[in-house]
């Protein structure tokens, strides 16, 4: 063979690998986008139905319960595939480029290793379901549906440990001291009492290495499970439960409307239009750019994607504006957390699920707080306006009603929602995929923002990485959840608050400290899950609303998000913006009093919470 066919020879075998990645890669994405489609349309057509002819799909709340537990176990894999897996931190990133190696590979395998026991736990729990002999419906036995969870946290695992390392001696060794730390499980994990501590010493440094929140969250209930000598399948359990809640697939379907919307031309629509609204006004871009950023996070429900999508849109039209730029960059970085009490987003709808009140009456209590938090932010950019009065350009009629013309389908969703939701017309699964319906026609059809099927395939990737990453983090967390209740944690805690703490107020106080501190430490959606069902019991022992319970506990980890030194959002920023994390913490110190007043505002204010809900009861 000659020297030329070696070398083809070669080149195909290289080639292989990666045709036959990117044929994964293709096949995940379309399966996202069916899965998804799915979800908005199987809703949409059962309420016509209902209501045109009085009938409807037999299974039809189940079948979408169930697709979207196949959708969150793909969109987990792909987010694990494209590195989005959310994780808090990494220190070692402040160290030397041997210590980032090092950090990189323990927190890949120990996720890896979390992924593989949890694939372990799923079997085990599907074994008890197919014995239990349930049909999910149309006679398909509820286990077929149950086996994406081991198939997903298989590839999870898999794909973890692909990311440990690009030496493929040290990924051969990953793999083998995987595979022996699995076989080993049952010898190690009867003396569980003997390695307990030094284990949550392991986490707790593979959280610090940057191990994604998933595997921290499910480490943790893991070792705890092992030390009481209970079944890891309850893990896989409270998973499944979670994700197929009646009331959870609005968070995809709202989540995807939001990155419909991201993906068209209506940043820029919305960011023209809240210009030609306020440019007039002293901080008139800056009152623009908190707008836009809290109505998309509305919609999206994370506040990094917000950042990452609209910052390089709004902060070169701040500083073209005449701000500083740190002033800029610390305004752009708030915008993204504003909208987390405006519905329809995201963590509203979860934190109504976990602690069990009205998805309605959280959206109406939220509402005006939310908007107490975006008018103090705006009046903060107003102080910050670096313009003088001969600066300040005049009202254009002309122009601003171009800009609402051109805006004007984007402003009738929140219409949308409302109405749909109020009415009775729909309930919050069939208001979602209404919306989700409307921001399709829109950007695809009337504004043509949405250029062919690619196009809107990669949106429905990037939503379902997210929400499958979320909600791989939601069904662990429950996990443990189920495990601090098992043991009493939330009846001490009542016992404890009511026997120290003799002040509804004071307590508030104290719940405001916490709170924050656990928004600065982790995750929204984590805290959500595990720490509301702790929280919920005092505050119902203290007297508060449940509805302004959910807000304060809202507003504070809001505020969390922009806490230096760990908060979320400036990780976020720091990397958007590719600036060092202390210039960001800098720009957003001289909003966190100004928000910090806000919140302390909501908290003694109950009325902000429960006017809205008392008025439409």
């Amino acid at each position: 063979m000659n020297a030329t066919a070696v070398g083809a020879l070669e080149t195909m075998k290289a080639a292989a690998p990666s045709r036959w990645s990117q044929w994964v890669c293709t096949a995940e994405n379309s399966l996202l986008f069916v899965l998804l489609s799915a979800i908005v349309l199987l809703p949409l057509v059962e309420s016509i139905l209902r209501k045109t002819m009085s009938v409807g799909i037999a299974g039809s709340a189940t079948l979408v319960q169930h697709i979207t537990l196949f959708m969150s176990m793909i969109g987990a894999a792909v987010a694990a595939r494209d590195r989005k897996l959310l994780a808090l931190f990494d220190f070692t990133s402040f160290l030397g480029a041997r210590a980032q190696v090092v950090g990189r590979f323990g927190s890949h395998f120990f996720a890896a290793a979390i992924a593989g026991f949890l694939c372990i736990a799923s079997v085990d729990f599907i074994w008890a379901e197919r014995a239990a002999g349930g049909i999910l419906a149309h006679g398909i036995p509820v286990w077929i549906a149950q086996a994406v969870l081991p198939v997903g946290f298989a590839i999870i695992a898999l794909r973890c440990l692909s990311h440990s390392t690009s030496s493929a001696v040290w990924r051969s060794l990953a793999v083998v001291s995987f595979v022996a730390l699995l076989a080993s499980a049952p010898l190690w994990s009867a003396r569980a009492d003997l390695w307990f501590y030094p284990a949550l010493l392991f986490v707790g440094a593979c959280a610090l290495s940057g191990a994604p929140v998933f595997a921290i969250l499910a480490g943790i209930a893991l070792v705890f499970f092992w030390k009481e000598g209970a079944p890891i399948a309850s893990v896989s359990l409270d998973h499944y439960r979670l994700v197929v809640n009646p009331a959870l697939p609005a968070i995809p379907i709202f989540t995807l409307a939001g990155f419909i919307l991201a993906a068209g031309g209506a940043p820029a629509r919305l960011t023209r239009l809240f210009q030609a609204l306020f440019g007039h006004f002293r901080g008139g871009m800056g009152i623009a750019a908190v707008s836009v950023g809290a109505f998309f996070t509305a919609f999206t429900g994370a506040s990094g994607v917000t950042i990452l999508a609209l910052g390089g849109l709004l902060l070169p039209l701040l500083v073209a504006a005449r701000y500083r730029e740190r002033d800029a960059l610390g305004l752009v970085t708030v915008s993204g957390s504003l909208g987390v009490l405006l519905p329809p987003c995201l963590p509203l709808i979860l934190y109504a699920i976990v602690a069990k009140i009205n998805i309605e009456q959280l959206f109406l209590g939220a509402l005006l707080p939310g908007i107490l938090m975006v008018t103090l932010a705006a009046g903060w950019s107003a102080r910050r306006d670096s313009r003088g009065r001969r600066d300040i350009l005049p009202f254009n009629r002309d122009e601003a009603w171009g800009a609402m013309r051109a805006a004007k389908w984007e402003l009738v969703l929140p219409l949308v929602v409302f109405a749909s939701l109020f009415s009775g017309f729909a309930t919050p699964v069939e208001a979602a995929a209404l919306t989700a319906l409307y921001t399709f026609v829109v950007e695809a059809f009337v504004h043509r923002d949405l250029s062919g099927p690619r196009r809107l395939i990669a949106v429905t990737t990037e939503c379902g990485a997210l929400v499958g990453g979320i909600l791989l983090i939601l069904g662990v967390a429950l996990g443990l959840t189920n495990y601090l209740v098992d043991i009493q944690l939330p009846d001490r805690a009542v016992e404890w608050a009511t026997r120290t703490i003799h002040s509804k107020w004071l307590f508030l106080l104290g719940l405001n400290v916490l709170l924050l501190a656990v928004g600065c430490l982790t995750d929204i959606f984590s805290a959500i899950v595990v720490v509301a069902p702790l929280v919920v019991p005092i505050g119902l022992a203290f007297g508060v609303d449940p509805v302004h319970l959910g807000v304060i506990f809202l507003a504070n980890l809001e505020l969390g998000y922009l806490t230096p030194p760990v908060g979320v959002n400036l990780f976020y920023a720091a990397t958007r913006f590719n600036r060092p994390i202390a210039e960001v913490c800098r720009s957003v110190m001289p909003l966190l009093p100004v928000l910090a007043l806000g919140v302390l505002a909501i908290t003694y204010l109950p009325w902000l919470s429960t006017a809205l809900p008392n008025a439409f009861k």
